[in-house]
């Protein structure tokens, strides 16, 4: 018995899907395609896509030897790009991997490199859902990293880039919209009769530290949250609630009156909770851009006498570099930096000591398999239940391996 099937319940799944499942991986995606591919490719028996019934056995893609659909939006010389979809997706169930920050692919301009940005992939992810001509039976896109995610709301004269986005997909044909921890989740009321998620990665970033670390005292008096600013209150509230820890948080004071790299400065940070002395800090956060407000605030928690300081992020982007962290974990400021492999990371990045990545890719799959049998996400997107039992098996290695915790 799979592990798909043993943890989720295969009577959930014995149901048809809604059509044949297939999965593109846009350019950037390739790593994560192959891994969800052969999850889904693994698990595939214990579907009703390869059960007895004549109508699935005559339906188009019962036969195929895997789920991956070939791909490719070539480049003309002047930049100007095409989608192309190499085989039949006629009546399938469409899943379309597609990373906005996977700066790492390129294209030829005018005979130079050119990095592709975010409107690149969210162009190519439009070309491609366009070569399907509405032959597609259903089309969902995963979008880990919501494009213009951080334009979400309007202060002033301003574009609303991530609703207009949203509202182009929907018009294009897409159901369903699957992002991971959204920036606001409120934006999803943009489109308000197409099926949105932002999925949270709780679970797999802190069994990531928990697999690299034996040595945490999972207790109030060892361990506090601490939300870096005002809007992350919600994720580390419920690290806090879950683990039963208290949790503190900063809040960042800045200078209205200037505007640096298109935000006002951060003129200091400042602690709101019970003391931090000798105690482990947890530091939850959906995004580390250059990381500069993270070392910050981990110097002020040193100041306060914090013992390790452990940051957790979905998107670790390190758009200045990650010399600045190298530093700091030499002089013993950062202890870890927990973060997913949703969105590109730099090859210095994954070998670096004090980086530690949770892998995605199964949940990703679990999440394709739900939809695909048009089956509810509640049961997925609740990790309450996986951590509680993350938690007495962690306890138990720490006793098996009789590790004497003070």
């Amino acid at each position: 018995m799979t592990d798909f099937v043993s943890t989720w319940n295969n009577d959930s799944f014995l149901t048809y899907p809604v059509g044949p499942l297939g999965l593109i991986a846009m350019r950037g995606t390739e790593e994560m395609g192959e891994k969800v591919n052969r999850y889904l490719t693994r698990w595939r028996e214990h579907t009703e896509e390869s059960g007895e019934s004549d109508d699935m056995r005559t339906s188009p893609g019962v036969q195929r030897q895997d789920f991956l659909i070939k791909t490719v939006c070539p480049r003309f010389g002047n930049g100007e790009g095409k989608g192309m979809i190499k085989e039949s997706v006629r009546g399938y169930d469409i899943y379309i991997l597609c990373d906005v920050g996977a700066y790492n692919c390129t294209y030829d301009m005018y005979g130079q490199t050119v990095p592709m940005g975010p409107d690149e992939h969210f162009a190519d992810l439009k070309r491609i859902i366009a070569a399907m001509a509405g032959k597609a039976k259903r089309i969902n896109v995963i979008m880990p990293m919501l494009y213009e995610g951080r334009q979400h709301r309007r202060s002033s004269r301003e574009s609303l880039d991530c609703a207009s986005m949203l509202q182009e997909l929907e018009r294009l044909g897409v159901e369903n919209i699957i992002t991971f921890d959204a920036h606001d989740p409120r934006v999803q009321n943009a489109i308000p009769t197409c099926g949105f998620e932002s999925v949270m990665p709780s679970y797999q970033v802190f069994k990531a530290l928990l697999r690299k670390d034996k040595t945490l005292q999972l207790d109030r008096d060892h361990l506090m949250i601490v939300s870096p600013d005002e809007g992350a209150i919600d994720r580390n509230i419920f690290y806090a609630s879950v683990l039963g820890l208290d949790m503190g948080m900063f809040y960042k004071r800045r200078d209205y009156t200037r505007i640096v790299n298109g935000r006002n400065p951060i003129v200091a940070h400042e602690y709101i909770g019970d003391s931090v002395e000798g105690k482990d800090i947890f530091v939850a956060d959906d995004i580390i851009s250059s990381g500069e407000s993270v070392i910050e605030l981990a110097r002020e928690l040193k100041k306060r006498r914090a013992n390790r300081i452990f940051a957790a992020c979905t998107f670790a982007l390190f758009t200045n570099g990650i010399e600045s962290y190298d530093k700091a974990y030499r002089e013993g400021v950062i202890d870890r930096v927990i973060s997913t492999n949703l969105t590109y990371r730099r090859p210095e990045l994954k070998e670096a000591p004090w980086f530690v990545e949770a892998d995605m890719s199964k949940y990703i799959s679990y999440i394709i398999a739900t939809l695909n049998h048009n089956r509810s996400l509640s049961k997925l997107l609740n990790p309450y239940n996986r951590i509680q039992k993350l938690l007495d098996n962690y306890k138990k290695e720490q006793q098996a391996a009789g590790i004497r915790l003070v």
